[in-house]
C-alpha cells in the first residue's frame, strides 16, 4: 500500500515538471498556462506546494530582468514619465477608496489596508512587503494573498478582451494593464498575449510603480503605528535597469538579446503555471465574502478609472 501511494506521488510529481516544461515550450500561452496550474491542483494536488512561492518569486524576477535586453534606456524613461500621474492618482484613489469601505464593511483596518496595497501597487509583493511593517499577523495575510491572486488570475482573462473591445492601442493597454492589473505576473502574462509594444509599456510602468512600496510602507507604520517592522526594497528593479542599460549602451549580437527575451517571456508563462497551481478554492471558501467585495470593488475602482482616464 505504501508503496502504491509513493508511486502515485512519484508520478504526480512527474506530471507537474512534464506541465511546466510544457509552458516553456511555447505551445500555451498565458491565460491556458494560468489554467492548467489550477486544474493540476483542484485534482491532483500541488506535489511542490512548499516549493512553487518561492519559485513564483524568483522566476518572476529573473523574467523581469531579461525583458530588460529587449528595451532602451531612454524610451523607457519617457515611458515611466508618462505613466507618472496615473500611477499617483490611482494609488490615492485605492487607498481612500480601501479605507472608507473597509469602514462601511466593518473589517479589519489591516486586512483591508494590505488588499489595498496589494491592489494599488503590485499584488502579493506589495502585500509581502508592508505586512511587516503592519505587523499584520499570519492569517489576515493569507487572506489578503487569497483575495488578490483570485482577482489577479480573473484578470488575466478580462483585460485582453476588454482592450480588443474598446480598440485600445499597445501603448494604451500596456498602461492600462500596468495600472489596473494587481500582480506584476498578470500585468506581463496580460501585455504579453496583447503585444510586444503593450508588454514593453506596461513592464516598465508596472515596476515604476512597484517602487511605491517604499514610500507605501513608510506611510504604513506612521498609519498603524508601528516602528518595529522591516522595509523590504524591491532590489531587482535595480538589475532591470541594469539590463536596459547594457542593451542600449553595449555593442550585443541581436541574436542573444532576442534569445534572451524570448527566453524569459516562456519563463513568465510557466511563472503563471506555477501561479495557477496555488489558486484553491477551499481557500476561496475559508475567506468569506467580505474581503472579496472589497477587493472586488476596488478593482472596479482603479480600473474603470483608470480606463477612462486613458480614454480621454
Amino acid at each position: 500500500m505504501k508503496s502504491i501511494y509513493s508511486m502515485k506521488s512519484m508520478w504526480i510529481k512527474v506530471l507537474f515538471i512534464l506541465g511546466g516544461l510544457l509552458c516553456l515550450s511555447g505551445l500555451v500561452d498565458s491565460p491556458i498556462a494560468l489554467v492548467l496550474g489550477f486544474l493540476f491542483t483542484l485534482f491532483l494536488g500541488n506535489p511542490f506546494e512548499k516549493l512553487v512561492h518561492d519559485g513564483i518569486q524568483y522566476l518572476l524576477k529573473i523574467s523581469v530582468i531579461g525583458l530588460g535586453f529587449g528595451m532602451y534606456f531612454m524610451e523607457t524613461i519617457q515611458t515611466g514619465k508618462d505613466g507618472l500621474f496615473i500611477t499617483i492618482f490611482t494609488i490615492a484613489i485605492t487607498f481612500s477608496v480601501g479605507y472608507i469601505l473597509a469602514k462601511l464593511l466593518r473589517m479589519d483596518l489591516k486586512l483591508g489596508h494590505l488588499i489595498s496595497s496589494g491592489t494599488s501597487i503590485c499584488g502579493g509583493s506589495a502585500i509581502a512587503a508592508v505586512s511587516p511593517v503592519i505587523q499584520a499577523k499570519p492569517k489576515i495575510i493569507s487572506v489578503a494573498l487569497c483575495v488578490v491572486f483570485f482577482l489577479n488570475s480573473v484578470a488575466l482573462f478580462v483585460f485582453p478582451a476588454v482592450g480588443h473591445y474598446f480598440h485600445l492601442t499597445q501603448h494604451q493597454f500596456g498602461v492600462w494593464a500596468a495600472v489596473a492589473i494587481h500582480d506584476t505576473s498578470s500585468v506581463v502574462g496580460s501585455a504579453l498575449s496583447y503585444g510586444t509594444e503593450a508588454l514593453t509599456v506596461a513592464t516598465t510602468i508596472k515596476l515604476a510603480r512597484t517602487l511605491w512600496i517604499i514610500p507605501v510602507s513608510i506611510i504604513s507604520m506612521f498609519v498603524f503605528k508601528t516602528t518595529k517592522g522591516k522595509i523590504k526594497i524591491p532590489w531587482f528593479i535595480l538589475l532591470f535597469i541594469l539590463a536596459i542599460l547594457i542593451h542600449s549602451y553595449l555593442p550585443m549580437p541581436e541574436a542573444l538579446t532576442n534569445g534572451i527575451t524570448g527566453l524569459s517571456k516562456r519563463l513568465l508563462i510557466v511563472t503563471l503555471f506555477l501561479v495557477g497551481s496555488t489558486l484553491s478554492i477551499s481557500d476561496m471558501k475559508e475567506t468569506g465574502p467580505k474581503p472579496f467585495l472589497l477587493g472586488f470593488l476596488l478593482w472596479m475602482t482603479i480600473s474603470i478609472s483608470s480606463l477612462i482616464f486613458i480614454l480621454n
